[in-house]
């Protein structure tokens, strides 16, 4: 195995020697990068005659992740590895040294951790795009549901691929153009154990395209799955006549195929240390375009929202779009008494869904729940806030179909989907649209 190692000036120099020593008796190290310090060596500038091997240096005192990156360009290692230490380098610095490792696909190795770059398989036989993200509930599936249906305007065909943790045991194809997603009918296929609130269901559903729905488990610090059925799917795709595949991400797991282009989903709620740190880092750093969903009080400030666009910018830079979610109905609410279903947190029902619902499709929304993910509380919710309404309006995922379309179907209820679309925040949604075709068209190109 071919390495490169990091090294630091809190080190005496015949103990880095020692240390290469080591690696040398199984490993072939290339180069050194010496990443800052200065207590226990003299003029850093030496250290090349004293270790025989080539060493980077940056200028300054801050860690030259410059170098970092020329080295992994120029030498092309398997490995980094970590011989440095503290003061020099502390925990958010070294994720940020190994997203950049991961990034180039090598493996970076300490004392006593390893992350090794996940696995993308080159499988895929159409152009293909990838809607990544940093989290869970940040709006990934409404996200690739929204590019479908733009590709489609455009006079493009394509399927998404998925893989929810709710997904089915063998791959199965939604013909969303032509099947029947009644409330009625999505009962049924819940009766029969498929969890008809799936990714691809609500996909197919919203959009009304094809979908091929896989399932996965467990999800790596850098998105990698422990285990899933991913690779079928893209097999069952790759048969069908479709121009070109959305690889849907799940939480912050990354699907394992490799695709041309990719488009990461980033949260406003989040932590922005979670977003440029961490393996948040690493996955900005293999994205191609940045969508910033949830952009609004009370889920986040303005100072906020500004702050995520400059750290992202900071990791890479590429175009980022802050946006906000609007629920679109997928059927008539004039004139009807709204029982709402949602994941979306209470402050933004009471603040901004219920009168975006009453001003824009002439329905009173009489109740609601935040509870769409917790089935205990939803039904606790249904039985005490539906006096009054003759319709509920729900999203399709997680109890939205065996808990709440139930219930609706139960009680002699409507039941209406909705749909959650995107609105940009201080750029025009012809610019936004232009820049997601633009990467669709640049996958197309890499294709070739």
């Amino acid at each position: 195995m071919k390495v490169i190692v990091l090294i630091d000036g809190e080190h005496y120099i015949p103990v880095i020697q020692y240390a290469i020593a080591s690696i040398k008796e199984k490993e072939d190290v290339l180069a050194a990068i010496f990443i800052g310090g200065t207590e226990k060596i003299g003029d850093p500038k030496e250290l090349k005659e004293e270790l025989g091997i080539d060493v980077l240096m940056g200028e300054g005192d801050e860690i030259p992740y410059d170098k970092i990156e020329e080295a992994l360009k120029r030498y092309r290692p398997d490995a980094i590895v970590d011989l440095s230490d503290e003061p020099i380098v502390d925990y958010r610095s070294r994720f940020k040294m190994a997203s950049l490792s991961l990034e180039s696909n090598v493996s970076y190795i300490g004392s006593d951790f390893r992350f090794d770059p996940p696995e993308f398989l080159d499988l895929l036989e159409k152009p293909s795009i990838g809607v990544i993200g940093t989290g869970k509930r940040i709006g990934k599936t409404a996200v690739a549901g929204y590019i479908a249906r733009l590709l489609k305007e455009r006079g493009y065909d394509p399927v998404i691929v998925t893989m929810g943790r709710g997904g089915p045991k063998i791959p199965e194809i939604i013909y969303g153009e032509e099947m029947d997603l009644s409330p009625e009918y999505l009962i049924e296929q819940a009766s029969k154990g498929i969890h008809a609130a799936s990714d691809h269901w609500e996909d197919a559903m919203t959009s009304r395209i094809t979908t091929v729905g896989c399932r996965r488990c467990g999800g790596g610090m850098a998105g990698r799955v422990f285990v899933s059925n991913v690779v079928e799917g893209v097999k069952v795709a790759n048969k069908l006549e479709k121009d070109l595949v959305i690889m849907e991400g799940s939480g912050a797991a990354i699907p394992p195929i490799k695709t041309d282009k990719r488009i990461i989903i980033v949260g406003a709620d989040q932590p922005i240390k979670f977003i440029a740190g961490y393996f948040g880092t690493y996955r900005i750093h293999i994205s191609d375009l940045a969508i910033l969903t949830m952009c609004e009080e009370p889920i986040a400030s303005k100072e906020k929202i500004l702050n995520i666009v400059d750290a992202i910018k900071d990791i890479k830079e590429m175009e980022i779009f802050p946006t906000v979610f609007r629920p679109r109905p997928l059927g008539d609410l004039n004139g009807k008494k709204i029982f709402l279903a949602v994941t979306t947190p209470r402050e933004m029902i009471e603040n901004v869904l219920v009168k975006y619902l009453e001003d824009n499709y002439g329905c009173e929304v009489v109740g609601y729940s935040p509870f769409l993910s917790n089935r205990r509380r939803l039904i606790e919710d249904l039985k005490d806030y539906i006096e009054g309404a003759d319709t509920i309006l729900t999203e399709i995922k997680a109890a939205g179909i065996d808990v709440a379309t139930k219930f609706g179907i139960d009680n002699n209820l409507d039941v209406i989907y909705m749909d959650n679309i995107l609105k940009t925040i201080g750029q025009s949604e012809k610019e936004f649209q232009g820049s997601i075709l633009s990467i669709v068209e640049e996958a197309i190109d890499i294709f070739g």
